[in-house]
Formats: C-alpha cells, sequence, structure tokens
C-alpha cells in the first residue's frame, strides 16, 4: 500500500463471485487498509451482484467497515466513473494499443 491506495489487483482467468471478492480483495486488502486508516475509513464499491453477497455483507459488518451507498441510477455520480473514463482516455492516447493485461 502506498500512502491511501492499494496496488492494483487483477483477478486471474474466471468471474468474480461473493467468496473470490471477500478472500481475493476485502480480507487482503480491504480490512488490512481498514485497520490502518481506523474509523475515518470509508469503503466505496458498487452495485456488483459479488459486492452484494451475503458474504461479503457479512465480511464487511463483521469487520465493522461502513460502506458508502451509490445509487445504481447514477452511475455518473460514482467518482470510480471517472477514474474509468482517465484510464480510457490514457489508452485511447497511445500509439500502440496494449496488447497483455500487464500492459494495460
Amino acid at each position: 500500500m502506498l500512502g491511501s491506495r492499494t496496488d492494483l489487483h487483477i483477478f486471474d482467468a474466471g468471474s468474480v463471485n461473493g467468496t473470490r471478492y471477500c478472500n481475493e480483495i476485502l480480507l487482503p486488502y480491504v480490512r488490512l487498509f481498514r485497520g490502518t486508516m481506523g474509523l475515518q475509513f470509508l469503503f466505496m464499491d458498487d452495485n456488483a451482484p459479488c459486492h452484494r453477497t451475503v458474504a461479503a455483507e457479512q465480511l464487511l459488518e463483521s469487520e465493522d467497515i461502513e460502506r458508502m451507498d451509490w445509487s445504481a441510477r447514477f452511475p455518473d455520480l460514482n467518482p470510480i466513473e471517472h477514474l474509468w473514463d482517465f484510464l480510457g482516455r490514457c489508452l485511447a492516447a497511445r500509439a500502440l494499443p496494449p496488447v497483455t493485461i500487464r500492459e494495460l
């Protein structure tokens, strides 16, 4: 972790279900980051199905992690959408398109 950011996590092949989300994101990153940030920590995700599983909800509750809720009807209000837009523009501006996941 650097400052208030984590490294980009790239999932191996396959879909991300609630169990995988808990094991690969919530436990190793979010729980640790919450411990570092203390009470000022506010977690933000979106309404992806893996984010809303019973397992994910229970894990966040058991770790006393407060989730910032965002309306699914207004995705443009979600700050992460600005990041995706920025990344998309950066990729489009490259002379050679990325070929591998690591190049992204």
